[in-house]
């Protein structure tokens, strides 16, 4: 099984409605796949059959060569998980909540605080990390989740949504970021709405409409054939204008 992602057969319901159908595909280590569709496609209910959140009606997944059905845990541990929605405990700090996923991950302390005190440097969020989550910025708040997914140095990174918030320099460092995990052999599986970024970043992009993949290539490819040779205008023709929009 490959080091990245694989995802065969996926199929998820709430109630009567189906979310995703037969959803298949793989990222390998080194890519950065862009995954694009409207509110409401699937693609969040994706990330959290990724991280084990939720489980799956049919198919399987593995991350990192690991199943998550079956080896949960391992899976986790191979993922840096920036959510759609921020998730941080209030009443920590940023630098509490390193301390704890560095405990979690059973990381040395002395070096994960290194890493730590260079990714909040790097993100400019050093002086604001011993406060509570509770008082800082919706910007602030996002680079520290950035900086959690970041700190164990992860196999896969799943990043859904992740410049809510962040000013131009921050989004420039976390692209720039993102772009040298990958050239260093990780996976990064990226949804945004921005689709000039993900035209830029992704080397190759999926595209979820109505809970199924009706465009998978590289980005590249895509944008060419579209009539006017962007991302943005290929998404417009593959999920129809007022979807899009």
């Amino acid at each position: 099984m490959a080091d990245g992602i694989e995802v065969r057969g996926l199929r998820k319901r709430f109630g009567p409605k189906t979310v995703l159908e037969d959803v298949s595909f793989s990222v390998p280590p080194g890519q950065i796949c862009g995954y694009l569709g409207a509110n409401g496609a699937g693609k969040t209910t994706t990330f959290e059959l990724l991280t084990g959140a939720l489980r799956p009606d049919e198919g399987s997944i593995h991350v990192a060569g690991h199943p998550v059905a079956g080896d949960a845990i391992a899976a986790k541990r191979a993922i840096g998980y920036v959510p759609e929605k921020p998730s941080l405990y209030s009443l920590l700090s940023i630098r509490e909540h390193l301390a704890l996923i560095s405990d979690l991950h059973g990381l040395d302390p002395r070096e994960a605080g290194k890493r730590g005190e260079a990714l909040l440097e790097e993100m400019a969020i050093r002086d604001v990390a011993n406060r509570p989550v509770a008082s800082l910025s919706k910007g602030q708040k996002q680079k520290g989740l950035i900086v959690c997914a970041l700190l164990s140095d992860p196999q896969v990174l799943l990043f859904d949504e992740p410049l809510g918030g962040l000013d131009v320099m921050a989004s420039k460092k976390l692209r720039d970021r993102l772009r040298a995990l990958a050239d260093e052999g990780r996976t990064v599986f990226y949804s945004s709405h921005v689709l000039d970024v993900v035209e830029r970043l992704c080397d190759r992009t999926i595209v979820l409409h109505g809970g199924t993949i009706v465009a998978d290539a590289p980005t590249a490819e895509l944008a060419a054939k579209a009539k006017k040779g962007t991302l943005e205008d290929a998404f417009h023709a593959l999920v129809g204008a007022a979807d899009a929009d």
